[in-house]
């Protein structure tokens, strides 16, 4: 029996004046699964994580986590949502000002400075869940490598212990070990704790390791949809060109 769909997206359309960027796009990832996106620079990718989580509303479509609608809904039920999911930004978007066991719990104390006793030993079994140590909780993230400050963000983002975990470009920034490093977290996260993960990724090498599937967004379209096994085996003229690298093919 099939895993039901965590998030259902269906015919998700959205413009910017006359510019389209999603134009019917259509989705599911079921739960427990983790399913790569993949595609060029401004075809949308980041647009559909944020219609996703109700920061941009589709001009039409339906986007359902667990059933419910997310378009359309209310404040109060879109915060409800959002409690599930949690989010690994491409820049890492640590608090320079906060130590690193309240960013690693902000999403818990919503910045407060509450119960720091508690928070820290919470901070640092997240941090040990990434490979780090308890003694980097009271560095700034500014005293941290670039490796380190995403893993430290993968603690933030696990810490409240979501259901959804969204990745925008995990390992931009890092060189192949770190960002195999990255790659191998995400998926223990997955397997260990059974999130359901959406990841946007330029990183052919990362989306084959961490996803269980790979969908290529283009013009505003889900254009390919397959196993990971199948990227460089799609049949697919504009996959091809794209997962290789290649400047002749349909994409211009």
């Amino acid at each position: 029996m099939s895993k039901p769909a965590k998030i259902a997206i269906k015919d998700v359309a959205k413009a910017f004046g006359e510019n389209v960027v999603l134009d019917g796009v259509s989705l599911d990832v079921k739960t427990g699964e983790s399913l790569a996106i993949i595609g060029q620079s401004g075809t949308g990718k980041s647009v559909l994580i944020k219609c996703i989580l109700g920061l941009l509303t589709p001009d039409a479509g339906s986007i359902r986590i667990d059933g419910q609608e997310v378009v359309g809904a209310s404040e109060r039920e879109q915060e409800r949502i959002r409690r599930k999911t949690g989010m690994l930004f491409q820049g890492g978007a640590l608090f320079d000002s906060l130590p690193i066991w309240r960013n690693v719990t902000f999403g818990l104390t919503r910045g407060a400075y509450k119960n720091p006793a508690k928070m820290r030993d919470i901070a640092a079994e997240n941090l040990e869940r990434v490979g780090l140590g308890a003694d980097i909780l009271d560095l700034r993230p500014s005293a941290l490598s670039g490796g380190m400050q995403k893993r430290v963000a993968l603690a933030r983002a696990v810490a409240p212990r979501p259901e959804i975990l969204f990745f925008d470009e995990p390992t931009t920034g890092l060189d192949p070990i770190r960002a195999d490093v990255i790659n191998d977290l995400i998926m223990s996260l997955v397997d260990d704790l059974g999130i359901t993960a959406l990841t946007i990724t330029h990183d052919m090498a990362s989306a084959r390791k961490i996803a269980h599937r790979v969908a290529m967004l283009y013009r505003g379209r889900i254009i390919w949809c397959g196993p990971r096994d199948r990227l460089y085996d799609s049949g697919n003229p504009y996959v091809d060109q794209f997962v290789q690298g290649q400047a002749e093919g349909p994409i211009r």
